[in-house]
């Protein structure tokens, strides 16, 4: 068996933010800006994931699949229109879904989530 690495670890959260293996990277809880409209927050998810695939040597052009959160899923076309500017038609596999986060500001804090999966190859 291959190593499983772990790394971008919260004890506080008890979780890891960027998991690696059998050549593929899992990314948790991508969040920016909250607090912010919609379009500002996606745009920071977006950013912490670049960030933590760059910790890696990798970028978003690696990205394979991402899982969407929203509280409201009717902002799925902001998250199209990001992505159309970040991804440059090499798109992911996309799922979206609407959940009530479990997060400080409530209903006027966090808006948008995302978790990721990149190919980082085989070593």
């Amino acid at each position: 068996m291959r190593d499983i690495t772990r790394t971008n670890i919260s004890e506080e959260m008890a979780l890891a933010g960027i998991v690696e293996a059998g050549g593929f990277v899992f990314i948790s809880f991508c969040v920016g800006n909250v607090g912010q409209p919609i379009e500002a927050q996606i745009n920071g998810a977006f950013d912490h994931l670049n960030e933590r695939l760059q910790s890696i040597g990798l970028t978003l052009e690696s990205v394979v699949k991402i899982d969407a959160m929203f509280r409201d899923i009717w902002n799925i076309p902001v998250l199209e229109k990001v992505i159309k500017e970040r991804f440059h038609s090499k798109y992911p596999a996309r799922k979206s879904i609407q959940t009530e986060f479990a997060h400080i500001g409530g209903q006027n804090g966090l808006l948008f989530q995302l978790d990721a999966i990149a190919f980082k190859g085989c070593s």
